[in-house]
Parts: C-alpha cells; structure tokens; sequence
C-alpha cells in the first residue's frame, strides 16, 4: 500500500506560468507577471508556493511551461527543477497548447505518467486537504478519466466558472461525473446554484494521463494534437509548428466537449482556494476586509488615517493615504496607481490604453 506522504508514483506536476496579469499592473508586468512576485508576504513569490505544494505529491517530476522572456527568471527561482522540463513557448497560445506539449513530452518519457495541471499564480492555504484530493483524483485518473477538482463556493461568486456535479463513480468515495462546465454566471445564478449543493467552482486544476488528453483533444481538434506530437517527437520543429496552434484553453478545447461526451470526473475539494485576480482580491487575501488599510510590502512606508483598502508601497516613498475607503494605492518607480476595489477589474483597460499610446515599456 501505496504511503498517503510518499511522492504518488510517476505522477508528474505540470505548471502553466504565463499570462500578464494585467489586472495587477502596475506591480504585475508582462516582463515580470504575478506569478513571479510575492503576493501573500510570505517571502515565496506565487510560483514557488506552487512548488512548495507539490513537491511532495511529485518528488523531482515537475514540468514549468513559460515564455521565452520569463525562462531565465523561472529557472532561477525554481532552481530545483531539472533545466529540461523547464519549456518555454515561443509565443503565447492559451492553456491548451501549454499543458498539451507538456503532455506530449510526457507520454513519450514516461508511459506510466499521470499529470496534474496546476496554475503558478494560485494561492492554497490548506496543502495537506489540498494533497489528499490530488491524490484521490490521480487514483481516479489512472482510470483513462480527465478528471478535475472541484473548489467548495464559498460565496455566490460571478468571478469564476462551475463546475455541475452528476452521479457519483463508482469505487471512488467522493468522486462524481461532470454534467456540464458553466461558464461564468450572475450572482443571482450563482446563489441559485449554491443552494443544490451540486456545483462547484472550476479552479482549472486538471489531472489526467497524457495520452488520454492528447486523444481527447485529437478527438475534436485532430491537427492540433497532431502537432503536438509531432513537436515532441522532434523539438526541433517546435518554431516551425508552434505558431499554428489554436489559441484556446484546455476548458473549451477538451474539458466542456469531454464532459459531454461522458469523460470527465470531478473530486469535491474542501482545501481554500485563492485566484489573485485583481487588487480586490489581494486586498481580501491580505487583509483589507479588516479596520484601516492592508500593507503588502514595507508597512514603515505607509501612512494611514481613517483609511481603509490595499497599499503597496513598491517604489520606496512614504505612501501616506487620509479619508479614504476601499482604496488601492499601488507605488511603484515608474509608475502610480490609484483606484478603489470596487473598480479593480478595470485596471486592465489603463494597460490596453497604453500600449495603444505606443508605451509598451511600462507594461
């Protein structure tokens, strides 16, 4: 019997670290996204708190997927990751291309793998509730199902997508079929939602064997799994076909249309889930909820009276804020926002503005 603190056997990590997080600008830059900061005050930037996490479900079995800009930076702060699983894409292409050429690698070195697909920029206070459900979905994964985790709501949350659970599979405790992903809801519809006790949130957190996500993708997308095994068979070609991968998340790619078709299994997890998506949240997480205002970073740097919200105080200046609710302060050297968290979700449309004024540098 297999130790419940062991390393699960050839269980492989796979870690998507791409994106920009544009909603975090100006702290999260496309040179330097979220995931490559330290956004609890932990002393670990997100990416290695994924790590963290995982190193003792996996042993040394991770594979970092990344940009060509940030390899550098995730190499040095992940040193403990073999220099070969370390890919970087030669342009962006959504989750599906990432974690598919992952998967293609995977199935070629290790015919027995199952991959668990896990974000570098998500926040996970429970790791102990967090391996248990790992390793029941890995069990379930050997299977030949896709299986994902489903996240306890803890609100009727509009921010994230559902996950509607079925019957129950058999031999699994726990485990249940997928009826259907849904997108995004209302508030309204979220609440409705919460009261079945039959949803989950979609944290995006899949776990299935390589080959069983490269046929189910081949199953819809025929070429685009193709290709993938192609760049696997010969990495050379990665250039050549790269830039004519469809640009799609592994939700819509195959998780939606397998789950129709029957395929998908969903383990309901209890473990805290965070997806630092903008200054509201991060606020929450460091504890803006609370009387006066949340400092991440220097707090002898900020100066606060009858103020509540987030400042970060990044560019070494006295950040002295007065009066003000909900605010967000976030000082940096080059460049100084100002917003409430109630307009957080905005702040993406001041990076398309300047890039559209031809200041890509400050982005």
């Amino acid at each position: 019997m297999a130790s419940e603190t062991a390393p699960i056997d050839h269980f492989w990590a796979v870690i998507p670290a791409g994106g920009a997080g544009t909603r975090l600008w100006p702290l999260s830059r496309s040179s330097a996204p979220k995931f490559l900061h330290d956004l609890t005050g932990g002393g670990r930037t997100l990416l290695q708190g994924t790590l963290d996490r995982l190193a003792p479900l996996t042993g040394d079995r991770v594979v970092v997927v990344t940009g060509r800009p940030h390899r550098d930076a995730v190499r040095a702060q992940l040193p403990e990751v073999s220099d070969g699983w370390v890919l970087a894409e030669p342009s962006p292409r959504d989750s599906m291309a990432a974690i598919g050429l992952a998967a293609a690698l995977l199935e070629r070195h290790d015919p027995d793998a199952v991959m668990g697909s896990f974000a570098a920029d998500h926040v996970i206070a429970d790791p102990d509730l967090f391996a248990e459900s790992v390793r029941a979905a890995a069990a379930v994964a050997r299977e030949d199902w896709l299986v994902t985790l489903g996240i306890e709501p803890a609100f009727p949350s509009s921010a994230f997508g559902y996950i509607h659970l079925g019957d129950p599979l058999p031999g699994h405790p726990g485990a249940t079929a997928v009826r259907e992903f849904v997108e995004k809801p209302s508030v309204r519809t979220a609440t409705e939602y919460l009261a079945t006790g039959r949803y989950r949130w979609n944290a995006g957190m899949f776990i299935v064997r390589p080959t069983v996500l490269l046929d189910l993708l081949g199953r819809w997308h025929p070429e685009f799994a193709a290709a993938l095994r192609a760049i696997a068979a010969d990495p050379a070609r990665l250039d050549e076909l790269w830039p004519g991968l469809p640009k799609i998340a592994l939700d819509h790619a195959v998780a939606e249309p397998a789950a129709d078709a029957g395929r998908v299994v969903c383990v309901p997890s209890a473990f805290r889930w965070e997806d630092i998506g903008d200054f509201d949240s991060l606020a929450a997480l460091v504890g803006g909820d609370a009387a006066g205002a949340a400092v991440l970073g220097d707090a002898s740097l900020v100066r606060a009276v009858d103020a509540s919200g987030l400042v970060v105080p990044a560019s070494g200046r006295i950040v002295a804020v007065v009066g003000l609710d909900d605010v967000v302060v976030v000082d940096t050297p080059d460049a100084l926002l100002v917003t409430t968290r109630a307009r957080a979700q905005d702040v993406k449309q001041v990076v398309a503005e300047l890039k559209e004024a031809g200041r890509a540098e400050l982005t």
